[in-house]
């Protein structure tokens, strides 16, 4: 999907919503424990009842790969169903991959060519080698961590250079070289809020995946007000505040009602 259609999509649905697929097999609701494929079931049933809400899905790979080969296929079905659904839906692989060469190389192909996938979340902190492999891919998208949610964004990210500038400014300035803003977005924590204006500054032009908003703490319309550009321009994340709004039998129910409240909010600003 290019940046283009991604635009129109978010317009349309007047939603830059994404809900993450970590879909837990330990919290996922007890009516589904007996079915051949419990993940799947659970995957299957959210995204029938939110894809109407939302622009984009993002399962997170540790929860399928942390259950070996039959996770991956749950992965494969999970990818696989959201396309039957709806082409346009965008759906970005949460790997946070990072590596050289071949490695790379083979990474990319694995998430572009065998899963399908839009986008795929990377580190950039092997740099540019590890990148350009799959910025090679038309109409694929490389989603750079650049500040992150977590608490220990301090660790590194915000440590400043010789220069002054936050480690995350430089990963921001020195990749838009790498690829322009059709290929490539970056990883915008929601709890970041001192500075969302920067990043934006920085990058005027490149789509944000933000995370951290609902259960981490961070405030959409905060975010919403200091990122919106006139392509949109974000992706807001979601996972656990929608995909385990409820653990009893109306799971689902509840997993629309989450997401339509976030994106009535969302077509405020949009």
């Amino acid at each position: 999907m290019n940046r283009h259609e991604l635009s129109l999509e978010i317009r349309r649905k007047k939603s830059c919503l994404c809900i993450g697929l970590d879909s837990d097999i330990q919290k996922i609701p007890a009516v589904l424990r007996n079915e051949s494929d419990p993940v799947f079931a659970f995957n299957k049933a959210i995204v029938d009842a939110t894809h109407g809400f939302a622009v984009s899905y993002k399962p997170n790979l540790a929860f399928y790969e942390s259950v070996g080969p039959r996770g991956m296929e749950t992965l494969e079905k999970t990818v696989d169903y959201i396309r039957s659904v709806d082409p346009a839906l965008f759906i970005i692989a949460d790997a946070k991959r990072g590596d050289i060469g071949n490695t790379a190389d083979q990474y990319a192909r694995s998430f572009f060519v065998h899963y399908g996938f839009d986008a795929v979340t990377l580190s950039p902190y092997m740099g540019q080698d590890s990148v350009l492999p799959f910025l090679a891919y038309d109409d694929k998208w490389v989603i750079l961590l650049a500040l992150t949610s977590n608490t220990g964004a301090q660790d590194f990210e915000l440590l400043r250079t010789s220069e002054n500038r936050f480690i995350f400014e430089e990963v921001i300035s020195s990749s838009m070289k790498w690829g322009g803003p059709d290929k490539l977005m970056f990883v915008v924590g929601a709890t970041q809020g001192e500075y969302l204006t920067r990043i934006r500054q920085l990058a005027p032009d490149n789509f944000f995946l933000i995370p951290g908003v609902g259960a981490q703490g961070g405030q959409l319309d905060l975010v919403l007000s200091e990122t919106l550009n006139e392509q949109g321009g974000v992706l807001v994340n979601s996972s656990r505040g929608i995909i385990f709004a409820s653990t009893g039998k109306d799971f689902d129910q509840q997993a629309a009602q989450a997401a339509q409240a976030i994106q009535l909010e969302m077509s405020k600003f949009l």
